[in-house]
């Protein structure tokens, strides 16, 4: 059995989550599936937090979203992330342009969240297609502003920034771009859905969740989209999370390309969106904390009372269906850019 995408949490468990070499009692959080992040104790009231990330999906903006798909992860756990360390392999015969556009947008995304990028590797690697390039981000915070993902509790609020597949949107728009316009998609609205690649970073409305003290648990919804994250969420807080899909913001962007290939919105890579389990009591604040930054957001669920760990998906027409802890991207059916898919 071959897989795409990210590892089911049962192949993890059993494999690599065994497999940790020795235990260290300053990890306060490590590997578990669905946390953000590693939180290591500092000393001093403070912890690191740290997480790794490969950009395997995308043809363009690697470098970009490297950057930003791992610093989003460490700012959902509460810390402003500040050093990066870059691994870009390159397929072989690459020119160098291919690197320099890479790694101008890592330096751009890095300054736009006000990070240094410290180190990293960069090689070119036999029998590569495209380039993959991982980031890792680190950052320093108070050991109370952690937010971790299995934090969610009975009577909390989801709350979602954004609106669903901001970063799926940009990958399609820009990756099959020619194959969305043999089935009709405007110029325009491919313009637009491209551009939403400059939205993916999350960490301004995280922190500011986070250092007002504002959330029970964070998360960056990425393979598997919204459905995936809320999975994800419910199932490493052991609570019962249902989701209304009427509620969940859909830019009309991202239903015009999504529905062009027949991908659904709410199973499609989601950075760009932030996941927040906040108290019922605190929502209000919550909400207008992030308007104050310009972010859109929205009450999308609940963490229910009782019942066992899960995802309930409350469709339009009331029906309810259990989603799986484990959902695949809707990225990986389709066909390879240039492969009948790509520009």
């Amino acid at each position: 059995m071959g897989f795409t995408g990210k590892l089911p949490p049962e192949v993890l468990e059993s494999i690599v989550y065994r497999r940790l070499g020795l235990r260290d009692p300053a990890v306060a959080v490590g590997p578990s599936y669905g946390e953000d992040a590693a939180v290591i104790e500092a000393g001093w009231g403070r912890v690191i937090v740290a997480h790794s990330d490969p950009v395997t999906a995308a043809e363009r903006y690697a470098g970009w979203l490297a950057v930003n798909v791992a610093a989003n992860d460490v700012a959902a756990q509460g810390a402003r992330p500040r050093w990066l360390l870059m691994v870009i392999l390159l397929p072989e015969d690459s020119g160098p342009r291919l690197l320099e556009e890479i790694a101008s947008q890592a330096d751009r995304a890095a300054r736009g969240i006000g990070a240094m990028i410290v180190g990293g590797h960069t090689e070119a690697a036999p029998g590569l297609g495209r380039p993959i390039v991982v980031a890792t981000a680190m950052g320093l915070a108070p050991r109370e502003s952690v937010a971790r993902t299995s934090g969610a509790r009975p009577g909390d609020l989801v709350i979602m920034t954004k609106t669903a597949a901001v970063e799926g949107t940009a990958i399609l728009a820009s990756d099959y771009r020619g194959e969305l316009a043999r089935r009709g998609v405007p110029r325009d609205v491919l313009a637009r859905a491209e551009g939403f690649i400059w939205r993916v970073s999350v960490v301004p409305e995280a922190l500011a969740l986070a250092g007002r003290g504002l959330v029970d648990a964070m998360h960056d919804p990425t393979e598997g989209g919204i459905l995936g994250g809320a999975a994800e969420m419910a199932y490493a807080s052991g609570v019962r999370v249902r989701l209304y899909e009427d509620r969940v913001p859909v830019a009309p962007e991202t239903r015009v390309v999504a529905g062009a290939l027949g991908v659904d919105p709410l199973r499609l890579i989601s950075s760009g969106s932030l996941l927040a389990a906040v108290p019922r009591g605190l929502a209000g604040e919550a909400l207008e904390a992030l308007g104050g930054l310009g972010v859109n957001a929205a009450v999308v669920g609940e963490v229910l009372d009782s019942g066992r760990a899960g995802l309930e998906l409350v469709r339009r027409d009331g029906s309810r269906v259990e989603v799986p802890r484990h959902v695949p991207d809707e990225i990986y059916r389709l066909p390879p850019p240039g492969e009948g898919g790509g520009a």
